[in-house]
């Protein structure tokens, strides 16, 4: 297989890579595994097992690893940057059209049509991807134990995976697969990658500091991200609240309003939804600098110490992954979390769908904070739009570029002409 080919399935990945980790998890299923069998079904899930354990996004450190898998770092990188570009592109132009003209009606109308197809993709994500890790009573179990804890208790997603982790790891070991026999991988190696990538993350971010003033955005904006890029376990949901927090109330960069206008451009453009940074630290400097010029530098402080370290945790710990695998007890630690990742997706799932129907959506308050709907902001229109989507991905067999195009097409003409 060449890079060419490489390049040309990453990029049609990239461009769409829309739903979220749910999404972007099962297009990567699809094209990796079902269609052309880059990636065993076995080492898809190892390697999804790995990810969901490393802060930050996770289908695109999935992505980065199904690169590294077929051409090494050169192969790592151009799936990393291609599956974030497209999404990063898009989000740079939405970001100065707003910062210019505001919130603009047409694309708001795209975006919306595209959320109800969205779901459909995330639902499909979510029947393949159980169907394939839900084999016994135990990992049924496990998985509805995870969702529950997500979606009704609010429990921390990483003390989640340590749950179902160590559930695994105390069980009877199995042995006897012939795969005890992988050598470890070097040390020494991994230490030296590990440094590399560390230099290549931190150098920039201390250059940053050499702007006048040590408080200046940019140097601020770097630091915050780096922080967020090393404890946002579970992906970028874990980190949306603290973002949002830290921009409107603490710091009052950006408003309210804003803040949920990047929330929606992030949950409908391609691309990791950690994306939504983008637009804000764009918003955030070129508010406080007064210059378009400030925002695009605010972008590029963003996906370099967003993006950056997940390249260092993929380079450093990919070639360990099979001989994780190959550990009795750690591969029934990674099987118990290829379980829960399954109550993950439906947690994700249930939460955008919420989000898709209804104009507001929070969680209720008490020692049981489920998320619960707005019910006076349920939208119908989009319930159906959603529906006809399903079945346009999942009847017609219509393929998820001409599901999206549709749903676009339909939001416009229900947003700009019907309503």
């Amino acid at each position: 297989m060449s890079l060419r080919e490489t390049f040309s399935v990453f990029l049609r990945i990239g461009l769409l890579s829309f739903g979220g980790p749910a999404g972007q998890i099962a297009l990567l299923h699809r094209e990796l595994v079902e269609q052309r069998q880059w990636l065993s079904e076995k080492e898809f899930l190892s390697a999804l097992n790995f990810c969901m354990l490393l802060p930050g996004p996770e289908a695109m450190q999935l992505a980065t690893y199904a690169g590294w898998k077929r051409h090494g770092m050169t192969g790592g990188l151009m799936a990393g940057v291609l599956f974030v570009l497209p999404g990063a592109l898009l989000i740079l132009a939405l970001s100065l059209l707003y910062a210019s003209f505001g919130n603009l009606p047409a694309l708001t109308a795209v975006f919306w049509g595209l959320k109800a197809a969205v779901l459909a993709i995330v639902l499909e994500a979510l029947f393949k991807v159980a169907r394939r890790a839900l084999r016994t009573t135990a990992d049924w179990i496990t998985a509805s134990l995870a969702f529950l804890a997500l979606f009704v208790f609010a429990l921390p997603f990483p003390l989640v995976i340590l749950v179902a982790a160590l559930s695994g790891m105390l069980m009877p070991p199995v042995t006897g697969d012939g795969e005890s026999a992988i050598i470890r991988p070097s040390w020494r190696a991994t230490v030296l990658t590990t440094l590399q990538w560390a230099a290549i993350w931190l150098i920039p971010l201390a250059a940053l500091h050499l702007v006048p003033g040590t408080e200046h955005i940019l140097a601020r904006l770097g630091r915050m991200f780096s922080v967020l890029a090393v404890v946002t376990f579970g992906g970028a949901y874990a980190v949306l609240v603290s973002l949002g927090q830290t921009m409107v109330e603490q710091t009052g960069w950006l408003t309210a309003r804003e803040m949920i206008d990047a929330l929606a451009l992030a949950e409908t453009t391609p691309g990791p939804l950690i994306l939504v940074g983008q637009f804000v630290a764009f918003l955030a400097a070129a508010k406080q600098d007064g210059s378009l010029w400030a925002g695009l530098a605010a972008s590029l402080v963003f996906l370099w110490m967003t993006f950056t370290p997940c390249f260092l945790w993929i380079f450093a710990g990919a070639p360990w992954i099979d001989y994780l695998q190959s550990r009795p007890r750690l591969a029934a630690a990674l099987a118990r979390i290829t379980a829960a990742v399954v109550g993950v997706i439906l947690n994700l799932s249930l939460w955008f769908g919420l989000h898709v129907v209804f104009a507001g959506v929070k969680r209720l308050p008490g020692t049981v904070p489920v998320w619960w709907p707005d019910i006076q902001g349920f939208d119908p229109a989009a319930l159906v739009l959603a529906c006809a989507a399903a079945l346009a991905l999942l009847g017609a067999k219509l393929g998820i570029p001409k599901t999206l195009a549709l749903s676009a097409l339909a939001g416009l003409i229900w947003r700009l002409v019907l309503n």
